[in-house]
């Protein structure tokens, strides 16, 4: 588990779960994803999968540009509008 972003309005966090190598002997390719947390709307939502592939393809385009903390927080309010989980404090 890595922290990739933390600001006032979103948290983003990067799962890896490596991956065992087959029954055949050859290596399997890792699983993981990211995890987006709206705090404002106590929302958060897991990308995995090809939505993954998208979102770090997305944030890899934006990095290029130099961001400001108000670009990259857009940039995730267009994943999070799409949270249904709420967060919930243990």
């Amino acid at each position: 588990m890595h922290m990739l972003y933390n600001s006032d309005h979103f948290a983003v966090v990067q799962f890896e779960v490596p991956a065992d190598a087959g029954s055949d002997g050859g290596a399997a390719t890792a699983r993981g994803g990211y995890e987006i947390v709206d705090k404002s709307a106590r929302r958060e939502i897991f990308l995995e999968g090809a939505m993954a592939r998208s979102f770090r393809e997305g944030v890899q385009a934006l990095i290029e540009s130099e961001p400001s903390e108000d670009e990259i927080d857009a940039f995730l309010s267009r994943y999070t509008e799409l949270a249904q989980q709420p967060v919930v404090l243990h």
